[in-house]
């Protein structure tokens, strides 16, 4: 009896060894784990592609599409793998965005925010995962932002007063503001009102009629702009509005006035639409900014950071929480005269568009 307990126990034992093991022998280990960085965030294999997340405000404007665009190029051509996700105005589906391009493996995020203050949410959460952020064209607010890259767009604001009061040193103006949202609307204003001050000071011009357009959409300019003629009894002298679209609003309450290029009107983007007006003499001006060299620009700096290079910058932006390293490029005044000579000439809008040849 002794002995076959022992027989038993023995048999046991092999069968419990044998538990640990594969049908073919081969013992059974836990499945390899991806090295991760003291950041939490994934090593990369030597070879294996960098991953750029390009999160997107809105891809309902011409001038996003161009850039969605030029950057993929861009990156791609760099050797870099890139991802896009647009929320098209909607705060809580960009943050959500955000959150899929990292659980999907991106070593760098670019962000063109919606609301500057809520996607600072964002920075967060790419950083809680290793990953830095940088700012496109947009700054994002109240958060320990990586980089900026953008124009200089108190510039921009400055280009548009500038060139609507040589053609009318006096009178009564409106302001068409952008998205009270963004903080570009409101360095777009600044820039315009740097301007503006000294000559509303001496009493050379009055705002007559000065409101933000929810959301940067021509229906909401058209609102203001028809507010703005109602209010004065269409006693305006000059328009200034905070990009092309909204300029497209301007126009059309213009229009149903009979007013259309007898206000001069100022725009900002240089979309296909606005250089198209300034040609009929409907708008007055735009301001270009190089979208190519932007995106250009972006596109090697997120790809060199991923890298873990360092990118030094002579400028920074105050966010409202840090002095962010900035790279600001310079934007361009567009009018009539000057058309060929640009946006034609740098192949951002062909002569047959542009003329509608």
């Amino acid at each position: 009896m002794v002995k076959r307990l022992k027989i038993v126990a023995v048999v046991l034992v092999l069968l419990l060894s044998l538990a640990g093991c594969k049908g073919d022998g081969e013992k059974t280990v836990a499945p390899a784990q991806k090295p991760v960085a003291a950041s939490g965030k994934e090593i990369k294999h030597p070879g294996e592609k960098i991953k750029i997340g390009f999160s997107m405000d809105t891809l309902l404007e011409e001038r996003w599409l161009k850039d969605r665009d030029l950057f993929k190029k861009a990156v791609e051509g760099m050797g870099a793998e890139c991802e896009v996700m647009a929320a098209n105005g909607d705060d809580a589906l960009q943050i959500s965005q955000a959150e899929t391009l990292i659980s999907h493996g991106i070593d760098l995020l670019v962000v063109v925010p919606h609301n500057a203050e809520a996607t600072a949410a964002i920075v967060n959460k790419a950083h809680q995962a290793g990953i830095k952020v940088i700012a496109y064209d947009r700054l994002v607010k109240n958060a320990d932002l990586d980089l900026y890259i953008s124009f200089d767009n108190e510039e921009v604001g400055e280009l548009q007063a500038k060139e609507i009061t040589k053609r009318v040193p006096k009178g009564r103006y409106v302001y068409i503001g952008g998205a009270i949202t963004d903080n570009n609307a409101h360095l777009f204003k600044k820039g315009v009102f740097n301007v503006l001050q000294p000559l509303i000071d001496k009493g050379d011009i009055q705002i007559v009629y000065d409101q933000w357009s929810k959301d940067w959409t021509p229906a909401n300019a058209l609102v203001n702009m028809r507010e703005a003629l109602k209010a004065t009894h269409n006693q305006i002298d000059a328009v200034i509005s905070a990009n092309d679209a909204t300029a497209g609003g301007v126009v059309q309450a213009l229009d149903e006035q009979g007013l259309a290029g007898k206000i001069p009107v100022a725009g900002q983007d240089a979309e296909l639409a606005a250089v198209q007006r300034i040609v009929q003499g409907t708008q007055t001006m735009t301001v270009y900014k190089p979208i190519k060299s932007l995106t250009i620009e972006a596109a090697s700096l997120a790809v060199r950071m991923a890298k873990g290079e360092k990118i030094d910058t002579h400028k920074k932006v105050n966010n409202g929480k840090i002095e962010v390293p900035s790279v600001l490029l310079s934007p361009i005044a567009v009018d009539r005269n000057n058309i060929d000579s640009t946006v034609i000439a740098e192949g951002y809008h062909s002569r047959e568009d542009v003329y509608r040849k």
